[in-house]
């Protein structure tokens, strides 16, 4: 025994609780977009950091950083899309070392079409069952567990963009 202390029951509750959220939900989302729009959760999640940068476009490490992916993953994923005609490679101007992804017009086409019942899935299991309050405790927790897994790091620019009053990020 290294002298840690358990949860108790309130702890353990909360914390089996959140186990079981973080097991399900992913199943929820990847089972509505393969259905609907014949991609992964992580696919979408890859074309959508695409489709919300200047001309669609990142680096492939910066990429990897913002999708919280090892570049090996992301390379048979961004593979699988382009075959597909969703995302091209091609390599950084200036430097032919650097290889882009970019997001094609038939990628764009299918985010558009594909964004509202990802949404929609996103309203159903997890903001319209909370109230307005807990939303922003959920915002809060969230916030406090990324602190400590991920203290300003790669993916905090994603999660971070919203946080103005307003949604602006500013």
């Amino acid at each position: 025994m290294t002298g840690t202390p358990w949860l108790d029951r309130r702890q353990m509750a909360a914390w089996v609780r959140f186990v079981a959220v973080l097991e399900l939900l992913p199943g929820v989302l990847d089972s509505q977009l393969r259905r609907d729009s014949g991609v992964t959760h992580f696919d979408y999640f890859v074309m959508a950091v695409l489709s919300e940068t200047p001309g669609r476009t990142l680096r492939m490490a910066e990429l990897a950083g913002a999708t919280n992916s090892t570049l090996s993953r992301l390379s048979h994923v961004v593979q699988r899309l382009e075959e597909r005609g969703l995302v091209e490679r091609f390599p950084g101007p200036g430097d032919r070392r650097v290889t882009n992804a970019r997001l094609t017009e038939d990628g764009w086409a299918m985010m558009q079409a594909a964004a509202p019942g990802h949404v929609a899935t996103v309203r159903r299991h997890v903001i319209d069952v909370l109230t307005p309050e807990q939303v922003d405790q959920l915002a809060a927790i969230s916030d406090a567990m990324l602190a400590g897994i991920d203290p300003p790091g790669p993916m905090a620019a994603g999660y971070r963009r919203y946080d103005g009053p307003d949604g602006s990020g500013e």
